[in-house]
């Protein structure tokens, strides 16, 4: 490395603008008045203090950023394992809608056991947007695998934001949907190996169909806003 190359990566912005600039005005090499600059930096404590600490917080960053950068890709690899593999015995599909957005809720679900027994559900759930409704419907169909006593159970869901939400860190998470979300892991900690998946919609029709009919029932019902 030669020592330009050494006192620019100590250098920052501000002392690599004014080493140019003195450097314009001095007639001086552009290295020597980078070496001048950073000098007086330095301070009492002299270039060589000042080029070793620099040379030590970028190394401690670098390692940051590797650290980082490892976190991102182990969550990457738990999370497509998440979404991949054989599905178990048991299945689920859930989906939820809110019309207008926000608005009244409507939920279907659809829970197939090992030996074909199937569990439909189509249900209001109450006022919210569409990621509520995706949660409540997720919520209902891990209840009924609980009644139900599934066991290695594959949830899919063509919701990103409730698959991601509930896959990712509460950190992460809408603070709107965390009381939803604490739900959902509960449910989650009474069953056995529960994968939740993302599939995309055409995957997903029949819960989706389960949670119109919801809705459908809504639209027939008297709106209790209406004044008289």
């Amino acid at each position: 490395m030669t020592d330009l190359v050494r006192l620019e990566g100590a250098a920052n912005k501000t002392e690599l603008a004014a080493s140019r600039k003195r450097a314009r005005q001095t007639g001086i090499p552009y290295e020597a008045a980078l070496r001048a600059t950073l000098e007086t930096s330095a301070g009492a404590l002299g270039l060589p203090h000042l080029l070793a600490e620099r040379a030590a917080l970028r190394a401690a960053e670098a390692a940051r950023a590797l650290a980082r950068r490892a976190a991102r890709d182990a969550a990457l690899a738990l999370r497509r394992a998440r979404h991949e593999g054989a599905p178990t015995a048991w299945r689920a599909w859930f989906d939820g809608s809110a019309k207008p957005n926000p608005g009244r809720c409507g939920i279907g679900a659809r829970l197939l056991g090992p030996d074909g027994e199937l569990v439909e559900l189509s249900q209001p759930a109450g006022w919210g947007n569409s990621s509520e409704a995706e949660y409540r419907a997720l919520i209902l169909v891990l209840e009924t695998a609980l009644a139900q006593g599934a066991g290695p159970l594959t949830v899919y869901g063509d919701s990103r934001v409730v698959v991601d939400d509930v896959n990712g860190s509460v950190e992460d998470s809408a603070l709107v949907l965390r009381p939803l979300r604490a739900r959902a892991h509960a449910l989650l900690a009474q069953l056995p190996a529960v994968t939740l998946r993302w599939v995309p919609r055409h995957k997903n029709l029949e819960a989706d169909a389960l949670s119109q009919r919801a809705r459908a029932s809504l639209a027939e019902e008297p709106d209790d806003s209406t004044t008289y």
